[in-house]
């Protein structure tokens, strides 16, 4: 019963010490440069961004006008009867911004955020070297990771705004990314 109880103390501590760290690494953007954004998908309401994804491009947007980034990658494809992949909605959304097209990659395949970053990676070929990754906060310590483990140089650049805004919303958020990153590793 003893090593039962501590256990899972110890289960306790180390899950809210992962959490804490999935929150605190979405929060650590350096102001570093990089070659490329990569923008991980989120859904598309037909020809528009849904509000999350709209953050995500309009942050990938103002690193590209601040001169972070010289280029923007945009990934993901077509959800369940979609029209219009991902990526296609957000390059209209940048295009009709002002960012120069030929500024812009996208892909259309990908599904998951593994795929983001693979299909990602293939268009940095020859073009990039180093990126930032850009989602909300709670989803970069898993995206980096995959990133990093598929040989790319990247660091975080999370939105600054978000529809995550209660605490239960939040905390939701971030034990979902605790599991993924867990199902990830040991898969």
């Amino acid at each position: 019963m003893k090593r039962g109880l501590i256990t899972l103390v110890i289960l306790a501590l180390y899950s809210a010490w992962q959490m804490w760290d999935i929150d605190r690494f979405g929060h650590s953007d350096d102001g570093s440069k990089a070659d490329c954004a990569i923008v991980l998908g989120a859904a598309a309401w037909h020809n528009k961004p849904s509000p999350v994804f709209k953050a995500r491009i309009n942050h990938a947007i103002k690193l590209y006008e601040s001169g972070r980034v010289n280029s923007i990658i945009l990934t993901g494809g077509f959800g369940e009867g979609a029209a219009f992949a991902e990526s296609e909605v957000a390059m209209q959304y940048c295009v009709d911004r002002g960012i120069p097209r030929e500024h812009i990659f996208i892909e259309t395949k990908s599904l998951t955020t593994k795929e983001n970053i693979l299909e990602a990676k293939l268009l940095m070929h020859d073009r990039s070297e180093t990126a930032l990754i850009v989602s909300d906060p709670w989803h970069l310590k898993r995206a980096c990771a995959i990133a990093e483990h598929y040989e790319l140089s990247v660091k975080p650049s999370a939105t600054t705004t978000s529809l995550y805004t209660s605490n239960k919303s939040i905390f939701n958020f971030i034990w979902k990314e605790f599991l993924y990153i867990h199902l990830w590793r040991f898969s």
